[in-house]
């Protein structure tokens, strides 16, 4: 650990005792004792072994922990950094707890009054099932509070949005725009535009609604400290919004003004088929960078949102009996570009939340594994309805899901709605366990929180945020659940050698919690805090 005073720096070493340490290595070993040396772990094990360790060492500061948990940082395997942080300087509708249009428009009012004209206003977190109205506004209602700023409103899935006449100009979108492939321009049944724009083309619309550098960094300062917070040290970004955020995001963290450590997955929000070529051509291959920052996996999106809900499923929706969601790409589409991926040495992976959708890309698994056979690591983003059929074949595959085990908690409710028995096979993380495939968790923010502990309380007890039981079979014991927030994520990005546990060696990544969390009342894990974040031995977040 770094101590500084003025201009010199003092290098301090740590002997935590006293608590519980949970290694989450090979077999869960909780130990009593861990070493910290400089940026690494030098051991772990009794306190008397590593006391005589440590008398022979310089400057070592001896921490009783006092009973609390000292455990690896938290790994968020699937989460959009740099979308998250613009939330945070955007109107968001969970944070202000809007519950009603009224509110809504009064809270865009607000903002146009503050915002220069021609600049956009955005709301984010929007979701029509927790408004009293239960519905969309119009763009005549945006319309209504101004012509003069482009005003959009980005749904809680991140995949709808509503925009107001000035946006849609902004967009060249009118009536007579035709939809984009894997996506939909509302129009009403007199043909007249609704403002509502659905997939790929509300993501275009993002191409235009773009952000300036001072404030993707602003958002970035907001997100990370949110992120030491609750205890999360790396993290998988799964698409930013374009080239421009993702190169601030990596520039970001090649000067450490973002010190998290990043997995960047070669895909983005916004058009991320040719995102993901132009990437490819560029011979920027999984694996490149260093311990701060390293790409990651090529990805596409095979379907939609699953709050939308516009997932793409084998049976129609329990809600709806003509609906069987939407496609983005075709398989043969998928092939073109992720079987060149897997043929390059590329790790792989999509954004599949469907029945339907998984087993179009297990298909282009297989096809891509015959005609070449390699070891992989390839991914499954979110792998929302896995039926059984379809969890026997990623594991004759060695797929590796990143679940959500935080949405069942957020949107266990409209999930049942959606796809009734379906939910008994939504985030299916013990049936993968039981079938030995290695999941990581993510958590998706900001779609739903990014808070780990609410998803290690919802996967342990796989209840709603109204406490009703959801697919409740497929609920994991507490290390199981911390295991896929930790060593599962590194080994999800070919890191499992460098942290993910508490061994000799391994990065001085770790959290201290406010309590002993093996000894915490089940139904109080989303209540666990961090009072202490540390990454590669500097201490980030301390209470």
């Amino acid at each position: 650990m770094l101590y500084k005073f003025g201009k010199w720096v003092l290098k301090v070493n740590q002997l935590y005792y006293n608590g519980e340490i949970l290694t989450m290595n090979s077999t869960n070993e909780i130990v009593e004792a861990i070493l910290i040396k400089d940026q690494v772990i030098e051991a772990v094990g009794t306190y008397e072994e590593l006391r005589l360790k440590a008398d022979k060492m310089t400057a070592v500061e001896e921490i009783n922990l006092q009973g609390k948990t000292l455990m690896p940082g938290i790994i968020d395997a699937h989460l959009h950094f740099v979308m998250y942080g613009v939330t945070k300087i955007n109107i968001d509708c969970k944070n202000l707890k809007i519950t009603n249009l009224n509110q809504l428009y009064e809270a865009i009012q607000k903002r146009v009054r503050e915002t220069e004209e021609g600049y956009w206003v955005r709301v984010n977190g929007f979701n029509e099932l927790s408004m009293d109205e239960k519905c969309y506004p119009l763009k005549e209602d945006l319309d209504a509070i101004s012509t003069k700023h482009p005003i959009m409103i980005t749904r809680t899935c991140g995949h709808i949005g509503v925009v107001n006449s000035l946006g849609l100009l902004m967009a060249n979108i009118d009536e007579q725009t035709p939809n984009p492939q894997g996506g939909e321009i509302e129009k009403d049944q007199t043909g007249k535009l609704t403002g509502r724009l659905l997939e790929t083309a509300y993501m275009q619309l993002n191409e235009q609604a773009t952000y300036t550098i001072e404030e993707l960094e602003e958002a970035m300062q907001l997100a990370q400290q949110d992120f030491f917070k609750v205890g999360i040290t790396s993290i998988h970004e799964a698409g930013t919004f374009n080239v421009d955020s993702f190169r601030q995001l990596q520039l970001a963290s090649h000067e450490r003004r973002v010190k998290l450590r990043i997995y960047a997955m070669i895909g983005s929000l916004n058009n991320c088929y040719d995102f993901t070529t132009t990437m490819m051509k560029s011979g920027v291959v999984t694996g490149t960078g260093d311990a701060h920052f390293k790409i990651g996996p090529a990805k596409l999106f095979v379907d939609g949102s699953s709050t939308g809900p516009t997932i793409a499923t084998r049976e129609p929706y329990t809600s709806n009996q003509n609906d069987y969601g939407m496609f983005i790409y075709t398989e043969d589409e998928l092939y073109e570009v992720l079987g060149d991926a897997h043929a390059k040495g590329y790790q792989i992976t999509v954004h599949a939340q469907g029945d339907a959708a998984i087993e179009r890309y297990l298909n282009v698994i297989e096809r891509a594994l015959k005609e070449n056979p390699r070891p992989h690591r390839h991914r499954i983003e979110h792998a929302g309805i896995t039926t059984p059929d379809l969890q026997e074949k990623m594991k004759a595959l060695q797929i590796i899901p990143i679940p959500n085990p935080p949405f069942p908690y957020e949107f266990g409710e409209s999930y049942e709605k959606n796809y009734g028995e379906r939910i008994d096979y939504m985030y299916p993380v013990a049936d993968f366990l039981q079938h030995q495939l290695i999941v990581a968790a993510g958590s998706d923010a900001p779609i739903t929180t990014v808070n780990p502990w609410v998803g290690i309380h919802t996967a342990v007890n796989r209840h709603t945020a109204l406490g009703q039981p959801f697919g409740i079979r497929q609920s994991i014991s507490l290390m199981e659940a911390l295991k896929i927030y930790t060593y599962n994520g590194a080994y999800a990005s070919f890191e499992e050698h460098q942290k993910g546990s508490l061994e000799s060696g391994k990065l001085a990544d770790y959290i201290i919690l406010n309590q002993a969390i093996t000894k915490t009342n089940r139904d109080e894990l989303k209540n666990i805090e961090v009072v202490q974040t540390v990454i590669g031995g500097e201490v980030v977040y301390k209470v």
